[in-house]
């Protein structure tokens, strides 16, 4: 048997030749939320309740754009990608009813993307269960498994749903993420994780609900999973692996007081209901409740509002035709009923809240349920159930398990749970950035230290300048790696999801051409992604199709790192005329085949040759596509603080990185080892360098030891540019200056850095 292509040691991951790979990575890609056909992104609302008859053929790209789209990702330096699809991509028709069609395309996307040398780990991804529920995940019929009518939601405030409501323009921003605290999420989580446990009336099929959804969804993964290892040319070589689920939430277990809000529930937006009301909103009660805003300190109450059903109700009502889907519900189940009412939890007659604790306790143990209760129990029995399913089709596939966000991890560590083949997989983002959208150079909160306790007051939290906000960054996400080790072991950890929002500022920036605030919120990410200790990231997100009015498509979020209304980062800086030489002599070479290749710097046709080939026959025109986004926010294209994000980063280093980060300010990479051994002619240390930021004309290095070569390599069908270092055992360090560039700025621009004039004229590259 061939040797894995990456394989786990301890807390690294090592290739082949025994080198620690660090894994830099992109999710791809944010549009596989919503179907091709008919094409439903968030804001769009004709034929969305007929979801069983949807196709997600073409998410991510289809085979023709996948070219463009790899090669694009793969000049940025990405090596991994979390491959995202949906349960409903695979099962939207009914339960077990797979669509092969989709699974065919997938496999092909795949086969593509090992083309071009990525790892990639499927990701079964989900936002607050479903489309139908206000995000993505789940098939349309899981809802009315669940006894639920997504046609009600709207009146009961079941949940927001971007694609139902009346002005989808004016749906208030990040309010989709306060669907886990509406009934629609907070029922089918229960559901999904507990039903056993607090629905036992909830059979269908002869199973619980809580059996029902996690073996279709299970079964469904493992469907695909299954697919890719009788395809022959997938498993391991390029699929490395597979996640758990994206961030599961608990629903109501654990709440102690159903008539209060949480103290734990740190997100409210909007009409923010307790779980009491929102159970009376979706038995038709009109409800008078606090309404809340997000200011810079996290959320505040702005007043009160009465929500009034008129009756109508979440619940499916009791003449519902429930053959739709072939199966059978119990009759103890009743439709045209609240399921918590069916197990004593509020009268409906007098609509008397019963046990408002009736979530508090395991009812098999009696002890008082907290979130980490929730995780231990709960999460890692369904972990449990998908790890085993994945792993008798792939018995080497990397587990990423990814507990419920900000959450105490698993305790996992000593037990037979710890894994050898485990992977940590964290989500991390600055909330305040990401719910303001603005980026605040002046202040931030350290919000996990607030989450563990480590302030007697809130305002110790506050960071003040930005060098104490980006180090604060860093020390919260050592800290969560540091707690992944406590809890679940010695394993590595990949930040799975990481991202800014690039609408800031009221989209600013779409109108001027001016990133500087996304090129320093990016920066400050990437500073603590590098200073963290961790193996590597996964940055949320790629979408091909993203523009400057509708963002990324979804739910308004405006995440993506490509907009088609934006250009790609040049291959490198304007830097003069200059003679083309060897690699040998580390100078710089200007490839037009490549993706991030601006157009604004020449006309010229892709040359048909040996290295072009493929691009030439194979990838549709680069040329900047257009929206019909309105003038006023798109046309001023920037670069969208691609300067940020396109940044060196070891591939593959001999020994153990001790160290590794890019200053962008200065341009200066560094990197420091620890080597029982040296490098081999055949096993160098390889750092991907930008032409961007490291034309080979213009930079300088220092290595401690050795040699080191500077080319432009088209292997793996992705033409970069790789610094090979040949050097001793023992600690080694290496320092390469690059170009230093004004960040943020929009085309035509950039030339204007003090500074920067002097720096190409004094060009050369030593070896110091």
């Amino acid at each position: 048997m061939a040797p894995l292509r990456l394989r786990i040691e301890g807390r690294t991951f090592r290739d082949t030749k025994n080198r620690e790979v660090t894994l830099r990575g992109i999710n791809v890609a944010g549009d596989a939320k919503f179907p091709t056909h008919p094409n439903l992104p968030s804001h769009e609302s004709d034929h969305f309740y007929d979801g069983d008859n949807v196709s997600f053929v073409g998410r991510p790209f289809s085979p023709d754009e996948a070219h463009t789209q790899f090669s694009r990702l793969k000049r940025w330096g990405y090596t991994l990608i979390r491959y995202v699809f949906t349960w409903e991509a695979i099962e939207h028709a009914g339960p077990g009813k797979y669509d092969e069609e989709w699974v065919k395309h997938t496999l092909q996307i795949l086969r593509l993307a090992k083309d071009y040398g990525f790892y990639v780990f499927m990701d079964p991804h989900q936002d607050v269960w479903s489309r139908f529920t206000g995000g993505s995940g789940a098939p349309m019929w899981t809802v009315y498994a669940a006894g639920l009518n997504p046609r009600a939601f709207p009146a009961t405030e079941a949940a927001w749903v971007h694609n139902t409501y009346p002005d989808p323009a004016e749906y208030p921003k990040m309010i989709w993420a306060t669907n886990y605290t509406r009934l629609a999420c907070q029922v089918i989580f229960t559901m999904f994780f507990a039903g056993k446990a607090f629905a036992p009336k909830a059979i269908i099929d002869g199973k619980n609900i809580q059996d029902y959804l996690q073996d279709h969804f299970v079964s469904a993964c493992s469907h695909l999973a299954l697919r890719i290892k009788e395809s022959g040319d997938l498993e391991n070589d390029v699929v490395i692996g597979w996640e758990s689920v994206n961030e599961p939430n608990r629903g109501l277990v654990g709440f102690q007081d159903l008539s209060s809000i949480p103290s734990e529930q740190k997100l409210q937006k909007g009409p923010s209901p307790t779980a009491w009301q929102a159970i009376l909103l979706g038995s038709g009660r009109s409800c008078e409740m606090d309404t809340w805003e997000f200011g810079g300190l996290g959320p505040y109450k702005s007043g009160s509002t009465l929500i009034d059903p008129k009756g109508e109700m979440a619940w499916l009502p009791a003449d519902y035709d429930d053959s739709r889907y072939g199966w059978k519900r119990d009759p103890g189940w009743k439709l045209g009923e609240c399921i918590w009412a069916q197990h004593g939890l509020w009268d409906p007659s007098n609509d008397t809240l019963l046990k408002k604790d009736y979530f508090a306790k395991d009812p098999e143990s009696g002890r008082k349920i907290d979130y980490e209760y929730f995780t231990n129990k709960w999460f890692m029995a369904y972990y449990r159930k998908h790890r085993e399913a994945i792993t008798s089709v792939y018995p080497d596939s990397v587990m990423f398990c990814q507990p419920p966000v900000m959450e105490i991890p698993p305790s996992l560590k000593g037990t037979d749970d710890d894994d050898p083949n485990m992977v940590f997989s964290p989500h991390f983002y600055d909330g305040v950035t990401l719910m303001m959208k603005k980026w605040n150079r002046y202040w931030n909160v350290d919000v996990f230290g607030l989450l563990r306790g480590r302030y007697l007051s809130p305002a110790f939290a506050i960071k003040v300048g930005e060098t104490a906000i980006r180090n604060c960054f860093r020390d919260q996400l050592t800290a969560i790696r540091r707690e992944g080790i406590e809890y679940m072991g010695n394993h590595p950890c990949i930040f799975t999801e990481i991202g800014i929002p690039y609408d800031m500022d009221d989209k600013y920036a779409y109108k001027t051409g001016d990133y500087s605030s996304q090129s320093a919120a990016m920066d400050a990410n990437h500073f603590a992604l590098e200073g963290c200790g961790a193996n590597g990231y996964a940055l949320w997100v790629y979408v091909a199709m993203n523009n400057h009015e509708w963002g990324d498509l979804w739910n308004g979020e405006d995440l993506s790192i490509f907009s088609i209304d934006d250009k790609p980062l040049p291959l490198a800086p304007n830097v003069g005329s200059r003679s083309q030489k060897s690699a040998s002599t580390s100078t710089a070479s200007l490839d037009r085949s490549s993706p991030s290749y601006s157009e604004s710097r020449s006309n010229n046709n892709l040359p048909v040759s040996p290295r072009h080939l493929k691009q030439t026959l194979s990838t549709p025109s680069l040329s900047l596509q257009r929206s019909a986004t309105p003038a006023n926010i798109g046309s001023n294209p920037g670069y969208r603080a691609a300067e940020a994000y396109v940044r060196p980063s070891p591939i593959a280093t001999v020994g153990n990185v001790l160290s590794s980060g890019f200053d962008l300010r200065n341009c200066i990479f560094t990197l420091a080892l620890d080597c029982q051994n040296g490098a081999t002619e055949d096993a160098p240390t390889e750092v991907f360098l930008p032409e961007y930021h490291f034309p080979r004309d213009n930079l300088t290095a220092e290595v401690s030891s050795g040699k080191w070569t500077i080319s432009v390599d088209d292997a793996d069908g992705g033409t970069i540019q790789r610094l090979r270092w040949w050097h001793d055992g023992g600690k080694q360090s290496l320092k390469v200056q690059g170009v230093k560039r004004r960040l943020g700025t929009s085309l035509g621009q950039e030339d204007e850095a003090p500074g920067y004039l002097e720096q190409c004229r004094q060009g050369g590259c030593a070896v110091m």
